[in-house]
């Protein structure tokens, strides 16, 4: 089934995976200095900052050195972080390894600092981005001045990650139907989500309730103090973007430059946030349908997008009535023919591939939907997934309180999301209960960040994205009291290296002399 906002950073798919939203843990594990500091009773609470000097138990995670040695992927150094697994209980609860890699800046010029990399997720690699991608593919005047740096959030790929099902339990999950035409399919779609959030607990239970983003910003200024920088330099893609902006909510003072790509809006609640996500796969379906039926032996017609749109859920309404057959055992069920569908949102770069999926399915054969969906879900060849599935509903179930309390909601919720999206609205509405049967409560809430006091921070958001509306982007930046809107006006997940010298020039600029574009700036 697809996940509930799963976010995907565009132009890194092939490297690295990003996702998006809800979530559950213990009240104390998100706390700040002080229980309950920083969560926000309502939407408009502002994030409040932590005190500037840390506190002494914390101390020894802050002052401790890092053992570097060469990693696995030539030309890049690793190392193991440690921080509290309970910032309200530092030493006593435990700790939690976290793995670090760098890329030395590679000169010429005098080195900036260090340049925290996270391509989003909740769930994506942030070590795989930056080995893979940023390290190398970052522009040579970037890489010259900054150590190119990461660290795998807690939870995530090499540190500590969660865990929850077999190979073949996600294979029966992800193809389990997400669009309910009775109590006793809605029922099954229940079982499924309780199914999986035991699985997490039985596999994860000690680090579950400790993956919260603000336990992960907090851990991201104490590998800052580690590596020596006095401010941090931050590029976040994203839910990258969340993550960012709560560490500048959190230790304002300390924010040094800072680029948000592809914005979250943090004052949402997880119902409008999935309901506006929603709407964001919608615009860019219809930017793909444009597209398509210009194009002769289009799948989807002729007539326009809303015919399009028609169309392809037909094709989904039979892919659940009779499943496609597939060149292997497995067969295409309505819910992998609409992940694999949604796959190709993030990036237009697909949009050949998809329709080439769309007339093979038309045909009977979901062969290629498939293999989109399983490169979606990171499902390998052997039939194993990787992390990003499992990390992704653990921090989203933390950082917000569930989108609904049960299928009765999801009832009457389906009219909105239908009408942002006639193509994915139900589905896309039934997904959003995951985190409704999760083993821990939430710790989060919606919030404003304000982020009073820090240095002007650099917002980007593209008019047709579809994961990331181009709204929360708008809105980040109003809530940001030093922040900078920078628009990308085309379609895609995210804008920086996606072939905008614009928007590139502008971001490599801010970056290499702390120029922030104009405010406003918008780039084609």
């Amino acid at each position: 089934m697809t996940s509930s906002r799963l976010l995907r950073t565009s132009g890194t798919v092939a490297a690295v995976a990003v996702l998006l939203i809800s979530g559950c843990t213990t009240g104390s594990s998100a706390s700040q200095y002080s229980k309950g500091a920083g969560l926000a009773k309502d939407e408009a609470t502002p994030l409040r900052p932590l005190p500037a000097t840390p506190p002494a138990a914390l101390k020894p995670y802050y002052g401790q050195e890092l053992a570097w040695h060469a990693c696995r992927t030539r030309g890049f150094e690793c190392a193991t972080l440690k921080v509290p697994l309970d910032y309200a209980r530092p030493g006593a609860g435990g700790d939690v390894k976290l793995a670090v890699s760098r890329k030395k800046a590679t000169g010429p010029g005098k080195r900036i600092g260090s340049l925290l990399v996270n391509p989003g997720g909740p769930g994506g690699s942030a070590i795989g981005y930056l080995q893979q991608y940023a390290g190398l593919g970052y522009p040579a005047p970037v890489r010259a001045r900054y150590d190119m740096a990461a660290v795998d959030p807690r939870g995530v790929a090499a540190s500590e990650p969660v865990t929850c099902l077999s190979g073949r339990q996600m294979d029966e999950f992800t193809a389990t139907d997400q669009t309910p035409d009775d109590d006793a399919e809605a029922a099954r779609l229940v079982a499924a989500y309780k199914k999986f959030g035991r699985g997490c607990e039985t596999r994860s239970g000690r680090i579950l309730g400790h993956v919260s983003t603000i336990e992960t910003a907090r851990d991201m200024d104490v590998l800052r103090a580690v590596l020596g920088d006095g401010k941090l330099n931050y590029v976040g893609a994203s839910y990258g973007t969340f993550l960012g902006a709560t560490y500048a909510g959190l230790y304002p003072s300390r924010v040094g430059r800072v680029v948000l790509d592809g914005a979250m809006n943090p004052s949402l609640d997880a119902e409008r946030m999935n309901r506006e996500q929603t709407g964001g796969f919608e615009t860019a379906f219809t930017s793909f349908a444009k597209d398509c039926v210009k194009r002769k032996g289009c799948p989807l017609g002729t007539e326009g997008p809303v015919d399009a749109g028609r169309r392809l859920k037909a094709l989904f309404d039979r892919t659940d009535r009779h499943p496609l057959r597939t060149s292997g055992p497995r067969r295409l069920t309505e819910s992998l023919a609409t992940t694999g569908v949604i796959s190709v949102m993030y990036d237009q770069g697909g949009w050949p591939q998809l329709r080439t999926a769309l007339k093979s399915a038309g045909k009977g054969d979901g062969s290629a939907l498939l293999a989109l969906s399983d490169h979606y879900f990171e499902r390998n060849s052997k039939g194993g997934y990787a992390n990003l599935m499992f990390a992704n509903p653990a921090v989203n179930c933390l950082d917000l309180p569930a989108a609904f309390h049960g299928p009765d909601d999801v009832r009457a919720a389906v009219p909105a999301f239908e009408k942002a999206s006639p193509v994915f609205g139900r589905g896309l509405a039934w997904s959003a209960l995951n985190c409704t049967y999760w083993p821990r409560p939430a710790t989060g809430r919606p919030h404003r960040i304000e982020a009073k006091g820090a240095a002007p921070i650099v917002v980007v958001g593209t008019t047709r994205d579809p994961a990331t509306p181009y709204r929360w982007a708008r809105a980040l930046a109003a809530q940001l009291t030093s922040g900078r809107l920078l628009t990308y006006n085309g379609d895609g997940h995210t804008a920086y290296g996606r072939g905008s010298a614009c928007i590139d020039t502008a971001i490599d600029t801010y970056l290499l002399k702390a120029t922030p574009p104009t405010s406003h700036k918008t780039c084609t």
